[in-house]
């Protein structure tokens, strides 16, 4: 019998599992109580000789990420290519599908005894944070802080939408939008870059959110409600003339819902992604957007979770200076030239 067992019982985790029977801190009442039960008709016993075993250091840092995100996959690509200067770790990856979670992808790489979990833009709740903290070293990347016990790297959100609208102030336009990123970790901060960014520029009440998400298909429906509303005004003159988006995949969705509905992309709506992710290169339209800077958070990701184990520093966080890259999807606003 072992502690996975246990834990499918329980319906929990097998870090909670582990949690609860090593008796460490991050489990409600009610779940030691569910576990200890479990364990105790299962006749489930700890056994001293594998904790010994998982306490010695397996040279594996585990690292989390969504499969279908292009920003992801360009931090493990960055990932790589600092560990190849980390002659004492490996990587090993579990990522986040549709079926599997990030709380189930981290236990997988928990069951392999790795020596740390790097996060890439974690979904799951602070209080699952903490109770993998209580495991291994836990660095996010791309996540506002969620909990003291866990390390962060992440870039200035809430910089990097003010340096968007910024831009596209510089060039003349005033009606901005922001189509914001629904539940992901970091759209309230940028959000709120996008208020603050309006307000010191005297545009407050030209401040328009729409409701998004993280996928070009959350662009396309952006884009969709902004053509209505013109048109139910009177014309697509009456469209923002610029947005900012929460990132590189959205933006694109706005372009080309946009281009669908003859509203031309920068010559009437200027538009700015969030992550030079390598697609916002590509097309006929390149985008304008912020620059995360994917090789130094991999650095610094990958320095701090071999650090964590082998309890060479404490947690902290990490904020990357963001950076404005022009490309093609900006202009002046309409009828200044």
């Amino acid at each position: 019998m072992t502690l996975v067992d246990v834990a499918r019982e329980a319906s929990c985790s097998v870090s909670m599992a582990s949690i609860v029977m090593r008796d460490a801190a991050g489990a409600s009442e009610e779940t030691r109580r569910r576990v200890k039960a479990v364990a105790k008709r299962l006749g489930y016993r700890t056994d001293q000789r594998a904790r010994a075993l998982r306490s010695a250091r397996s040279g594996l840092i585990g690292v989390t990420f969504a499969v279908h995100q292009p920003f992801h996959a360009e931090l493990i690509e960055s990932l790589y290519h600092a560990a190849e200067t980390a002659t004492t770790h490996r990587l090993v990856l579990s990522a986040v599908i549709d079926t599997i979670d990030d709380r189930r992808a981290a236990d997988t790489l928990l069951r392999d005894r790795v020596d740390a979990l790097i996060m890439v833009a974690p979904s799951t709740g602070a209080a699952r944070l903490r109770s993998l903290a209580d495991e291994v070293p836990v660095v996010t990347i791309a996540r506002p802080a969620a909990s003291p016990a866990v390390d962060v790297i992440r870039i200035d959100d809430r910089g990097g939408l003010m340096l968007a609208v910024d831009h596209l102030v510089s060039l003349g336009h005033r009606r901005i939008a922001h189509v914001d990123g629904g539940t992901a970790p970091s759209s309230a901060e940028r959000s709120a870059g996008y208020l603050e960014a309006m307000d010191s520029h005297g545009l407050g009440n030209e401040i328009e959110v729409l409701p998004g998400g993280i996928e070009q298909e959350h662009g396309l429906a952006a884009a969709a409600a902004m053509v209505e509303k013109a048109l139910a005004a009177g014309g697509l003159e009456h469209l923002p003339t610029g947005i900012v988006a929460f990132n590189d995949r959205v933006a694109g969705g706005i372009v080309l819902g946009l281009r669908a509905a003859r509203a031309a992309v920068p010559e009437r709506v200027s538009v700015v992604g969030f992550d030079n992710a390598r697609r916002a290169q590509a097309g006929p339209v390149t985008l304008t957007t912020i620059d995360q800077n994917t090789d130094l958070m991999a650095r610094l990701a990958l320095e701090r979770a071999i650090g964590r184990a082998a309890n060479s520093y404490l947690p902290t966080e990490q904020v990357v200076v963001p950076r404005l890259v022009v490309r093609t999807s900006t202009a002046k606003a309409p009828g200044l030239g």
